[in-house]
């Protein structure tokens, strides 16, 4: 990439639009008219459409300081598909707005959008629309996602049932330690900015912070084996707290076992680096985008075809609260803000 730097005023805002936008080609049917009009038109023919929104700031959800333009555009969609993926819905469409200060060139944002178009191109969704504006310093990212998915088929949080399966997709707590890497890394730097970042071949929880995906692949999976799950969200707070949202959200309690919690060997390396308990990152680290829900039992014999899965628990009664059983056969109630690796 060439260092000639293009300033967004140079251009002016419509400029800006038409340049980021010139190379767009629909892939959905459901996609009418996208991006150069005042609005634009989508027809789902029937299916149920469904909307959700992330806004992102910079020093709040990212730190431009290790976080490349590209991985944060392909991220600022991600975070959107995953939450349409956890209704057991289909994703088709975004829409991206900017808050943009004069510290960001036309270069820059072209990086962004490489990450975003990736992310689309990757999922098979339409870029459909959007706005830019200055902002006073910081980048500001808007993503609103919108998906479709078949009248009857689409999974809210609040219907799981006693007796349920609780389950979760792919592994848990590796964003966090990866960012607990990357803040390091940067404190060192911002004390002797000659040091070479070490990132000890973390490539693994880095990724995972920098380049999480979405779980199209499980959805996919429940389309396949006809499950409907009875309950479903993502978990981009850390597994404890969003097993309090199920449980709350359908007056139920539940058992967690310690020892089913998928972790990657990468991160209880990684994580022992740090001398942290690799069970407290995945129960409160967060930004794993995988997804956490509930089966009926009855369902237990296909879900057990898919790796990717693994049942962690049941719900039970109300009365009964929500607890974790640990490797060594003790009992906590599960807390949102983490839990105390009491009994080894």
């Amino acid at each position: 990439m060439s260092n000639q730097r293009t300033e967004i005023s140079d251009i002016g805002e419509f400029g800006l639009i038409d340049h980021l936008t010139k190379n767009i080609e629909l892939q959905n049917a459901s996609s009418v008219l996208g991006v150069g009009d005042d609005a634009a038109i989508i027809d789902h023919f029937g299916r149920q459409t469904i909307v959700t929104t992330d806004l992102l700031i910079e020093g709040v959800h990212f730190d431009l300081g290790y976080t490349p333009l590209k991985h944060l555009g392909y991220k600022s969609v991600i975070v959107n598909l995953s939450d349409v993926y956890a209704m057991n819905a289909v994703p088709t469409q975004i829409i991206i707005s900017l808050g943009i200060s004069n510290r960001f060139s036309v270069e820059a944002l072209d990086e962004f959008y490489e990450g975003v178009y990736a992310a689309c191109s990757r999922y098979g969704v339409d870029l459909v629309g959007g706005d830019t504006t200055a902002s006073q310093k910081g980048f500001i990212i808007s993503v609103t996602a919108l998906g479709e998915v078949a009248p009857d088929k689409f999974v809210k949080r609040s219907t799981a049932q006693k007796g349920d399966l609780l389950c979760v997709s792919g592994d848990l707590g590796a964003a966090y330690v990866g960012l607990l890497f990357l803040e390091r890394e940067k404190r060192i730097y911002m004390e002797s900015p000659g040091v070479q970042p070490d990132l000890e071949n973390e490539s693994y929880v880095i990724g995972r912070l920098l380049k999480p995906e979405a779980r199209k692949d499980i959805v996919e999976f429940f389309a396949q084996q006809e499950i409907t799950p009875t309950s479903m969200m993502d978990i981009s707070d850390g597994l404890s707290s969003e097993i309090l949202h199920i449980c709350k959200d359908n007056n139920l309690g539940c058992v967690l076992y310690e020892e089913k919690i998928p972790v990657h060997e990468d991160m209880k390396k990684a994580a022992f680096k740090f001398e942290i308990d690799p069970t407290a990152c995945a129960l409160s680290g967060g930004e794993d985008y995988e997804l956490l829900f509930t089966i009926a039992q009855s369902d237990y014999d296909k879900l057990v075809l898919n790796e990717q899965i693994s049942v962690v628990g049941y719900m039970t009664e109300l009365e009964q609260g929500a607890h974790i059983i640990t490797k060594g056969g003790g009992k906590h109630a599960i807390t949102a803000q983490g839990w105390n690796h009491l009994a080894k």
